[in-house]
C-alpha cells in the first residue's frame, strides 16, 4: 500500500499530545463575543479533545 499524505488542513488544526490524544480549538470565539456571557467565552477560550470514530479518522488522515 502506498503512503498517505498528511493532510495539512487537519494538521494545522489538530494537536496530538504525547499520550496520543488529540487536541482542538473550540469553535464560536472569533465575532460577536458581547453577546456571550463570560463563563461562555472562557469555556470556548480552552481547548477540546477529540474522541470516538472522529478520532480514528483524524489519526489516519494525519498518519499516526
Amino acid at each position: 500500500m502506498p503512503k498517505l499524505k498528511t493532510h495539512k488542513g487537519t494538521a494545522k488544526r489538530i494537536k496530538l499530545t504525547s499520550t496520543g490524544k488529540l487536541t482542538r480549538r473550540r469553535a464560536f470565539g472569533n465575532h460577536m463575543l458581547s453577546k456571550k456571557s463570560k463563563s461562555r467565552k472562557r469555556t470556548i477560550n480552552t481547548s477540546a479533545t477529540v474522541s470516538g470514530s472522529m478520532a480514528k479518522n483524524i489519526k489516519r488522515v494525519l498518519g499516526v
